[in-house]
C-alpha cells in the first residue's frame, strides 16, 4: 500500500511509520521539517497546497497526525499554534483529496480522548460516553483542550469526500518504549523515586500498548464498516495510583513519593506543561473496537508495563 501520514515527526507518527516501512509498504511522511528517515519525507506547511498533493493521487491510506504538540503551557501563544495547526491541516487536506480522480480509500483522522468528560463513575465508550466541556468538578483551563478537540474533529466532520471513509482516531495515550516518549517519562520517574500517586490517585489513565495501536489502525484500515469517531485504548483504565504501582512493581522499585496537586502545579509550571495532562480523568474504554471484534494482545497494564519495561532495557 501507498501511505500517506502528514505530522508523522512525533512518538505515534514514528512507531506507524516504522511498521509500515518495516512490513514493506510505501511510506510518504509530510512534515513541517524535512528529516532523514528510512521512508520519504516531503515538506509542507500544513496549510496550503503543494508537491505534496500529488502524492496522494492514487494513494491507498491517508493517515493525519499533524498538529502542535500540546504538552506546553496554555497561553495566548501556543494556544492559537495548538487550534490552528490542527484546524487548518484538516481543511487544506480536505481540498487536496477534492482535486483527486483517485483519493485514498480512507482517511484515518487523529483525534483525542480528552475530547470526553472528566469523571470517575463510569467508563466513556463512542455509545454512551459524555464529550467534556461542561462539567462542574474540573478547573476552567481544562476546557480549553476539550474545545480543540471538538473543534478538531468538527472540522473533519464538515469535509466531504465520498470516495473516501473517514475514522476519528480518539486516541489514549500510546505507550512505547521509544525514548522521549510518555512511557519513557512515567518510567524515569520511578527509576528516580518520583512515580507514586499523582494528587488523589483516583484519576483513571488511559492507555494503549504500541503494538495494540499499530494493531487497531490496520484493523480500521481493513474493516470498511467502521467510520466516524473510534476509541483507541486499552479495555482497563487504571486510577492513576494503581497504574503507577503496577509500573513500579515491574521495575522493582517498591516505594516512591507521592506528588501532591500543589507540587503538580509547581512541577508543570517549572516544565513548561500543564498539570491536567496528568490530573484529568480519562476513562475511556474501546466500545467500537470490541464490538467489531478487535483482539487486544495488552489489555491490561501489568502485562504491557512488563513488555515495555523488557523492550526499554533492551534499547538502553
Amino acid at each position: 500500500m501507498k501511505i500517506i501520514i502528514p505530522g508523522a515527526s512525533g512518538q505515534v507518527g514514528t512507531v506507524l511509520a516504522r511498521h509500515f516501512h518495516a512490513a514493506g509498504h510505501q511510506v510518504i511522511v509530510v512534515s513541517r521539517r524535512v528529516h532523514s528517515a528510512p521512508w520519504r519525507v516531503l515538506q509542507w506547511d500544513g496549510q496550503s497546497l503543494g508537491p505534496w498533493a500529488k502524492e496522494l493521487e492514487g494513494a491507498e491510506v491517508l493517515i493525519n497526525l499533524a498538529g502542535r504538540i500540546v504538552n506546553c503551557r496554555y497561553n495566548y501563544k501556543n494556544r492559537c499554534e495548538i487550534w490552528a495547526s490542527r484546524s487548518r491541516s484538516v481543511r487544506i487536506l480536505g481540498k487536496a483529496l477534492e482535486q483527486l480522480a483517485l483519493p485514498p480509500r480512507v482517511w484515518l483522522q487523529a483525534g483525542t480522548a480528552t475530547i470526553y468528560e472528566h469523571r470517575f463513575d463510569a467508563p466513556n465508550d463512542e455509545f454512551t460516553g459524555i464529550i467534556g466541556g461542561t462539567e462542574d468538578n474540573s478547573p476552567d483551563k481544562w476546557r480549553f483542550s476539550i474545545d480543540v478537540a471538538r473543534a478538531w474533529e468538527g472540522e473533519f466532520q464538515l469535509i466531504e469526500v465520498p470516495k473516501t471513509r473517514k475514522v476519528i482516531l480518539r486516541s489514549a495515550m500510546t505507550m512505547s518504549p521509544d525514548r522521549g516518549g510518555v512511557f519513557d517519562y512515567l518510567l524515569w520517574l520511578v527509576r528516580v523515586g518520583l512515580g507514586g500517586a499523582a494528587g488523589s490517585g483516583k484519576q483513571y489513565i488511559s492507555w494503549i500498548h504500541d503494538v495494540d495501536f499499530i494493531r487497531a489502525i490496520e484493523f480500521l484500515l481493513e474493516n470498511e464498516s467502521l467510520s466516524g469517531p473510534v476509541n483507541l485504548a486499552s479495555p482497563n483504565p487504571l486510577p492513576n495510583a494503581e497504574f503507577m504501582e503496577a509500573l513500579r512493581k515491574v521495575w522493582g522499585r517498591r516505594f516512591a513519593l507521592p506528588v501532591q496537586e500543589w507540587m503538580l502545579e509547581i512541577g508543570a509550571l517549572f516544565l513548561q506543561t500543564e498539570s491536567e495532562l496528568v490530573m484529568k480523568s480519562r476513562r475511556v474504554i474501546p466500545g467500537r473496537l470490541l464490538d467489531a471484534g478487535f483482539k487486544f494482545e495488552f489489555s491490561n497494564w501489568p502485562q504491557a508495563a512488563q513488555n515495555l519495561c523488557d523492550r526499554w532495557k533492551a534499547g538502553a
